[in-house]
């Protein structure tokens, strides 16, 4: 039985799709590449890692990447251009290498312009914020103390990412209602348990941040202080340091980097902390007041879900959230009897078991009633027992997927913080509108589609949402929208990011296409492709470089990304008026409902999400063209045929289109047209693992045991899409 535990090269592919999103957000003028600088240099160290058996000249290079942003980091110097373009080329070409390794075919020339590591620019002459990036106020800290129990380790580092979560959406909606006493309690306590759990730890400099900022939000929560920008600057940096550092501890009680420090900024936040403790204090406002608001980025109130735990009487000491981790101060409560919405923690490892275990259960459910069918078995006793067990087995299987399915809440409300930050770099006035929250999802679904959202709302603040002053001229609000949203669709989920800025010009990126070399300057495109041109690598409509845009790596990373998981991505835009993307994904990755059709004596499964429709064309409906190969007619349009038979080297029955069927399948806007012999019907089948005997052959994303005990293989429809024709009916 194969494994089903990536390949290294298949890890390192999608390491280097992560590389190409945070590329996108490189910053020359910042003090190592800003925040994107810090994810690089973590992504290239898993990268290295995974590339411990790769040939030497892609060893050779990622070592030369890593030193380059050691030393950045070391020499508190900026990127300069010529160095985010070292590692641009240094990207594409080690994609290209990674994938040879793994079809263990030769590896691509070394361009010229990676034969040395140029030099690090010298420092940008402006003026920075000293508060977190100037060495004097970091110190190294160590992350997994030598005696520390794994077990009591990863207890600490679930507990605290729940904690975490609290803090930040607490504070968020403390930026725009700072006095409100619900939410200052709920976050006043997670910072109150997070201190107790560090120093159960003996995580010092933790207990010390942690006690110095809820002393912070202690004197808010007595009414002698407004949590002002600054102070929420300094609570969301304190809660960055505690994520990176459990993120860090997460890693290395696996064996990732065991022992090594982790350079913090925790001597910055203690001296702001006390800076603004040893101001003149400012007083909450009066009890049954609205407090003003701040004038500051806004984000939306506690989304639903969120909503803070009742606060405990003024007068009272609060208590600390209920914790799993013993925590050092005593409980001021007993506990409470579990209620029926009480939840325990389960190794995903096992959860995945349980879930491959039913599946193979289904499986095998099918196989005996449709054998018993064969037989015509009359016995009626049979009967209702084959059919009670199919409503057991039905049951079970929809129980246990149900335990993968996760609500995206958490996804979204990250995004909240997101679209402060980002609009507050940029000068804008942004409000996130969240809707759908309550959706679900498969948890791995949702573990792919973050870094696609985090790209796609960046570039909605950055490119789509214009600047107060713009907004007000176009009699728009100077406050830009953007609306995410989720729902369910025809078996589907669908996630939209719709923002009501500029909007897209079709004539503006057909102009850029044409200047960047990705279309010849006669090209003929309808306004829906040219808003498709967004997808294309290289391709950008920023002037120029800067933290978050203009290199025009990002949008085809994201939409590879979603493809990964059979999902697709569709794009909407008026001039004036704003852009929609919107993005269908399936349920689960572990199911996939499908469209089973026959080649000869194969059959396939063909994703429902990417079949527009099917037919049985008219022989005068099929034509061949020089260099595009056969094409049909279909509802006007012609469309590039697919023999699957003959691609696939399967004998059939239908020797001409006119005797099969044709199926078409759409990826964005391109579309094909798959002939095959006969449609069977549609089922949802488990999806296989096709292991390392179909390591890079395109046109299969996995394989599915039918109710007949046979095998049968699900297409990669996006694959089969984006073919080059290179003769009548056959593609490569």
């Amino acid at each position: 039985m194969p494994s089903d535990s990536p390949s290294p090269p298949a890890t390192a592919r999608r390491l280097l799709q992560q590389i190409g999103l945070e590329m996108a957000f490189f910053d020359p003028a910042t003090v190592g590449g800003g925040p994107a600088g810090t994810v690089l240099t973590g992504l290239l160290a898993e990268l290295q890692s995974a590339c411990d058996t790769a040939p030497a000249p892609i060893l050779n290079l990622l070592s030369a990447a890593r030193e380059r942003m050691g030393r950045l980091s070391a020499t508190d110097s900026a990127l300069g251009d010529h160095a985010t373009d070292w590692l641009s080329a240094w990207h594409g070409w080690t994609d290209e290498a990674v994938t040879a390794w793994g079809r263990s075919q030769p590896l691509p020339s070394v361009p010229p312009s990676l034969d040395a590591v140029p030099a690090a620019a010298p420092p940008p002459a402006t003026s920075r914020r000293l508060v977190l990036d100037a060495p004097a106020g970091r110190q190294d800290v160590t992350v997994l103390p030598h005696d520390a129990d794994p077990e009591l380790v990863r207890l600490f580092c679930a507990e605290s990412q729940d904690l975490l979560r609290d803090i930040e959406q607490g504070v968020l909606v403390l930026e725009t209602t700072p006095g409100d006493p619900d939410t200052l309690a709920t976050v006043f306590r997670a910072f109150h348990t997070f201190k107790g759990n560090a120093a159960v730890m003996k995580l010092a400099e933790l207990h010390r941040l942690a006690h110095d900022a809820e002393s912070l939000l202690d004197a808010a929560r007595r009414g002698g202080r407004i949590l002002d920008r600054e102070a929420i600057d300094v609570i969301l940096a304190a809660a960055d340091v505690f994520s990176q550092f459990v993120s860090e501890m997460a890693r290395q009680v696996e064996g990732i980097g065991a022992g090594q420090p982790l350079s913090l900024p925790v001597p910055a936040i203690l001296e702001a902390v006390a800076t603004i403790l040893a101001s003149a204090p400012v007083p909450q406002t009066p009890p049954g007041q609205a407090p003003a608001p701040l004038p500051s980025p806004r984000t939306p109130a506690a989304p639903a879900g969120a909503a803070p735990r009742p606060a405990p009487p003024a007068e009272t000491a609060p208590a600390p959230a209920a914790s799993a981790m013993p925590a050092a101060a005593p409980r001021a409560a007993p506990p409470t009897a579990v209620t029926a919405g009480a939840s325990i923690r389960v190794d995903t490892h096992k959860l995945d078991g349980l879930i491959d275990l039913v599946g193979e259960l289904v499986i095998a459910q099918s196989m005996v009633v449709q054998g018993t069918t064969s037989e015509r078995v009359a016995d009626e006793h049979l009967a209702r027992a084959l059919g009670r067990l199919r409503g057991i087995t039905s049951d079970l299987q929809r129980t246990a997927m149900g335990l993968r399915m996760v609500p995206i809440r958490g996804t979204f409300q990250k995004m909240a913080r997101l679209v402060r930050d980002t609009a507050a770099e940029l000068g804008k006035d942004v409000r996130l509108v969240l809707e759908g929250e309550e959706t679900e999802l498969d948890r791995t679904v949702i573990e792919q589609i973050g870094d696609p959202l985090v790209h796609m709302i960046r570039n909605a603040i950055d490119h789509g949402v214009e600047s107060p002053a713009a907004r007000e001229a176009a009699g728009k609000p100077s406050t830009g929208t953007i609306r995410l949203s989720a729902f369910h669709q025809g078996g589907f989920v669908v996630v939209r990011i719709a923002d009501d800025g500029r909007g897209l010009d079709p004539a503006r990126l057909r102009g850029k296409a044409i200047e960047r070399g990705l279309i010849e300057a006669d090209a003929v495109l309808d306004d829906r492709e040219s808003l498709e041109l967004i997808f294309a690598a290289g391709f950008s409509t920023a002037e120029q470089v800067t933290g978050l845009s203009g290199r025009g790596v990002g949008m085809d990373v994201v939409r590879r990304n979603i493809e990964g998981i059979r999902g697709k991505i569709e794009i909407d835009s008026t001039v004036g008026l704003g852009t929609t993307f919107t993005i269908f994904m399936p349920l689960t990755l572990a199911i996939i409902e499908g469209l089973l059709v026959a080649v000869g004596d194969q059959r396939f499964v063909v994703p429902t999400l990417s079949v527009r429709e099917s037919l049985r064309p008219l022989p005068g409906d099929v034509t061949t063209v020089h260099g595009r190969g056969e094409l049909v007619n279909v509802r006007g349009r012609l469309v590039p045929l697919l023999r699957l038979g003959q691609h696939f080297g399967v004998p059939t029955r239908a020797a001409a289109p006119a005797e099969g069927i044709v199926v078409v399948v759409e990826t964005g806007q391109e579309c094909r047209g798959l002939l095959v012999d006969d449609l069977l019907g549609k089922q949802e089948v488990v999806i296989k693992n096709l292991g390392e005997t179909f390591t890079g052959r395109r046109g299969f994303a996995g394989a599915a045991i039918l109710g007949d005990g046979r095998v049968g293989l699900i297409l990669d429809t996006n694959a089969l899409v984006r073919l080059k024709p290179t003769a009548a009916g056959s593609a490569a």
